[in-house]
């Protein structure tokens, strides 16, 4: 038998070692920082599901911006919640719009942000759904693209380095991308969130924005939780209609598929630490059940070692800080 002359515990012995042999690693550079904006907010309102998460006004936007860049963090991703809804989600593609101010402000403040934009109509239609509702009820997948593609388009022109469609319609990648390339915008990247399923997870994101559905569910165009190689194959689908970058949404429940569209791919990946895995942290946090900073930093990093090249998570901003 190999033992004694095997002894992996020799590269554990001190902090020095284990960082010499680490296989994985964790920086602010590999975070993007969520944000929602609110239009008409003065002030920062407080998220109830997600402690140390706020509604911002666009002053206070560009602030957290600052803040993020200052810590190393080079990305931030806006979320909007506009003055007032409609059937259609006609504030997404606003071009005075609560995102697309936001994203002027930020990239005056702070240019070298990278500033991605959540291309979806859930939070701006008065039904919450991420598309148009036909009077059956059902979202209208190819109805609901020609407003996606006129959203990418102001979004875009309004700044944005990054168009991220998370809408699950078939179809949204390259109809994004064909609008952004007939606009004079083609080199604008897309990052498609690929696999985003229909988790549990969501619940403390939807009071965050606002967008509960008024009826029904998303079970009719977010993934089943149980499929992992449809999840592959959305990806790919998304590749082929010129995704840059593609998502894995939840992450820490979907580390496998992580590693395995990362695998298959070959893609640039992120991977959404979503609000349902960052709440139930701060949770056990409160409770004195887990030191935060050593299950966050954790957390991150076997995100990281599944094979997500971004992690996009609430608690960017103080993993960075611990980073440094």
């Amino acid at each position: 038998m190999p033992f004694p002359q095997i002894r992996p515990r020799r590269l554990r012995a001190t902090h020095a070692l284990r960082g010499l042999v680490r296989e994985t690693s964790l920086t602010p550079a590999d975070l993007v920082y969520p944000m929602f904006v609110a239009h008409g907010l003065d002030r920062r309102e407080p998220v109830e599901a997600m402690p140390g998460v706020d509604r911002l006004s666009i002053a206070h936007a560009v602030d957290e911006a600052r803040e993020a860049a200052d810590l190393g963090i080079p990305a931030v991703l806006l979320f909007g919640i506009p003055a007032s809804k409609d059937d259609e989600g006609s504030g997404a593609w606003d071009d005075e719009g609560i995102v697309q101010l936001a994203t002027r402000a930020i990239k005056e403040a702070s240019p070298e942000t990278v500033v991605i934009t959540d291309l979806c109509l859930c939070e701006y239609t008065s039904h919450g759904h991420c598309g148009v509702v036909r009077p059956d009820g059902v979202v209208d997948n190819d109805a609901t693209l020609e407003l996606l593609a006129q959203t990418a388009v102001s979004q875009a022109r309004a700044g944005a380095d990054v168009i991220a469609p998370s809408d699950m319609m078939d179809g949204r990648v390259g109809a994004v991308r064909s609008a952004l390339d007939e606009e004079g915008l083609g080199e604008t990247p897309i990052l498609g969130y690929s696999a985003k399923f229909a988790s549990a997870f969501y619940g403390p994101f939807r009071e965050a924005a606002d967008s509960t559905p008024a009826f029904g569910d998303r079970r009719s165009y977010q993934m089943d939780p149980a499929n992992g190689a449809e999840a592959v194959r959305e990806a790919r689908l998304d590749i082929d209609e010129g995704a840059d970058i593609v998502m894995v949404k939840p992450a820490l429940p979907y580390l496998d598929l992580i590693r395995r569209i990362k695998d298959e791919t070959s893609m640039p990946l992120a991977a959404y630490n979503v609000s349902g895995e960052y709440a139930m942290l701060k949770a056990a946090v409160a409770n004195g059940w887990l030191d935060e900073r050593a299950a966050v930093l954790e957390a991150l990093t076997c995100i990281r070692r599944a094979g997500a090249d971004i992690v996009i998570s609430y608690h960017a901003k103080d993993a960075a800080r611990w980073l440094r």
